[in-house]
């Protein structure tokens, strides 16, 4: 019998794994999809060999590409972009790591108390969260993002709003600062020269300014793999988790197995409570299926294969919350087109932002040519103009929103992509119980009856919308006051990217999953560790620090309550995982 094991290696799974291996528990990681042990060799820039949804080597499927992708429904107008494998949508982020707006924490009070979600706050208080924060931060490790000519330009802009420079970690009102993000920066050669024989490591270390941090991190070429510039977790927790009986003293390497579809959860009763046991994994290229029991069982799958696999293993949903509540950032896209050089698509992909609590933020995002063809066309208004009776919204862009095509699009382009400056737009997003995950009537795949995504975009809330509309605005005054000439909004179709919440933690048995401890309210010994777990939109933040935070609490809570361990984050200190101890023994594992 196994200690714990852990259903996925993406964002949150290799938290929990790391942080208990390091307390010496023998812990089992199940992975659905591949592990890219060699990126230089598994790897390409071409955008759609990597993002392709159905034969990408980032898509929700096995290794062996030439099987089918693994199948969702969702009916209505919107892209689920999410991607099995070690490391999760880890792999294709862009590393930024804003802590959550503290206004969406018990205990809040301030002004602006009653702006926030307050009907689904976290259960307990942001100082609480603080020490967790700070632990996350300096294992990935997070620092202040490397920048460009685009991150130079969307700071010109920000000075025209009037609005200060945030110089801490955490964001007490509006302001705009440099990204916190988990890229490594760069050393000796690495940001100046384009010069590939001068971008090796040693001699080039941290981000080389590739402009593809989509397409995964594979540099600087020859560096061990936890010295890979993006600290996604398949080059930071995951290196750690299979090492830990190296830097952590009396600590356990962490067992991984990937192509481990986890097919069922299963329970006995333990003293008149529900109890996870362990789970049936079924191996992707065999079909064989596969029994591990285990102490603990902790799910880490993702906001919707979590809810698909509470339901495929029968387990209780006593107040009809499992699934519900499926929250992004009602994201959109707002384009300045420019007369000068503005750097778009050079270096880290977003090292800039802006924060407007309790609305949410901005961000500038530079992207490559496949990926910025994508972003113009998301459209929830049809064409810019056409077709449409003017349907898009309009405000301070030029016309109404919706995709740039025909003529404008020649124009839009005619600089090429150094010549834009894209922002986009995140917004707390409410809770909604009708946004949801159940099970499909549609046949079910190998792995059991497939998930169904129910999104009532068009019935966002009030003050959903409200945030929205404003942070548009601000995006467009922005890019007026940098200097773009024509400014564009998208009005994009949702791209359900920062999704979180369907499983959520909260103050009441009512309308959550989860108690205070990420330990589900239904069946004892069960933990969820990734977004799902996420009480609500984080007051617009990327969510992935807040997820791994809220995974070392998690992992922190387990080892207490299960284990009879003491805690150790407010009393220890955290390794870096770019540890030089790290290399040295993943070189040994061939690795």
């Amino acid at each position: 019998m196994r200690d714990v094991i852990v259903i996925g290696a993406g964002g949150g799974g290799p938290v929990v794994a790391k942080e208990l291996a390091a307390q010496g528990l023998d812990v089992l990681v199940l992975e659905a999809g591949p592990r890219h042990a060699d990126p230089r060799a598994q790897w390409t820039s071409f955008e759609n060999d990597a993002n392709n949804p159905l034969t990408g080597y980032f898509r929700l499927g096995p290794t062996d590409r030439s099987k089918p992708a693994w199948f969702r429904e969702w009916s209505q107008n919107s892209f689920v972009w999410q991607l099995s494998g070690v490391g999760g949508t880890t792999q294709h982020f862009y590393g930024n790591y804003p802590r959550a707006y503290p206004g969406v924490f018990s205990g809040y009070e301030g002004p602006d108390r009653n702006e926030y979600d307050i009907e689904h706050r976290f259960p307990f208080s942001y100082a609480e969260m603080v020490p967790y924060f700070e632990w996350v931060e300096a294992t990935a490790p997070v620092m202040t993002a490397a920048m460009g000519t685009k991150e130079a330009v969307f700071f010109r802009g920000c000075e025209t709003l009037g609005l200060p420079v945030q110089t801490t970690k955490t964001t007490t009102g509006p302001s705009y600062r440099p990204q916190e993000n988990a890229i490594l920066q760069p050393g000796g050669n690495a940001g100046r020269t384009t010069d590939r024989d001068l971008l090796a490591y040693p001699q080039a270390t941290g981000c080389t300014f590739c402009g593809y941090c989509f397409q995964g991190c594979m540099r600087p070429v020859g560096a061990p793999r936890n010295q890979f510039a993006k600290r996604s977790t398949d080059n930071s927790y995951v290196p750690m988790a299979l090492t830990a009986d190296v830097w952590a003293p009396g600590g356990r390497p962490v067992d991984l197995v990937t192509d481990a579809f986890v097919t069922r959860i299963h329970t006995e009763r333990r003293g008149g409570a529900l109890t996870a046991t362990g789970v049936t994994w079924r191996d992707n290229a065999s079909g064989a299926e596969h029994r591990e029991d285990a102490r603990v069982v902790v799910m880490a799958g993702g906001c919707t294969e979590n809810p698909r696999l509470w339901f495929n293993s029968g387990l209780p949903n006593p107040n009809d919350w499992v699934g519900r509540g499926y929250t992004d950032h009602f994201f959109d896209w707002v384009i300045g087109a420019f007369d000068d050089d503005t750097g778009n698509p050079k270096g880290v992909g977003s090292s800039a932002r802006l924060d407007f609590p309790p609305y949410g933020g901005l961000e500038n995002v530079g992207l490559p040519p496949a990926l910025n063809a994508f972003s113009t066309t998301l459209s929830d208004s049809g064409i810019r103009g056409q077709y449409t009776n003017g349907r898009g919204p309009t405000g301070p862009w030029d016309g109404p929103a919706g995709r740039v095509m025909g003529p404008e699009l020649k124009e839009l382009v005619a600089g090429g992509l150094d010549r834009l400056l894209s922002v986009l737009v995140i917004t707390d997003d409410d809770v909604e119980r009708d946004n949801r995950v159940t099970l499909s009537a549609l046949p079910a795949d190998e792995n059991g009856p497939i998930p169904k995504i129910s999104f009532r975009h068009r019935a966002r809330t009030a003050r959903t919308t409200r945030n929205r509309e404003f942070m548009a605005r601000k995006a467009a005054e922005l890019l007026r006051g940098a200097g773009a000439r024509k400014v564009y909004r998208i009005d994009w179709a949702p791209l359900i990217l920062h999704v979180q919440s369907s499983m959520r933690m909260g103050e009441s048995e009512r309308n959550s999953v989860l108690d205070a401890n990420a330990e589900s309210r239904a069946v004892r010994r069960l933990f969820i560790a990734d977004n799902s777990a996420l009480p609500n939109a984080l007051g617009g933040p990327n969510p992935t620090l807040t997820t791994q935070a809220l995974a070392t609490r998690t992992a922190e809570k387990i080892f207490q309550r299960y284990f009879g361990g003491d805690p150790w984050v407010a009393t220890g200190a955290p390794v870096v995982s770019t540890d030089p101890r790290i290399s040295v023994r993943l070189g040994e594992l061939g690795l």
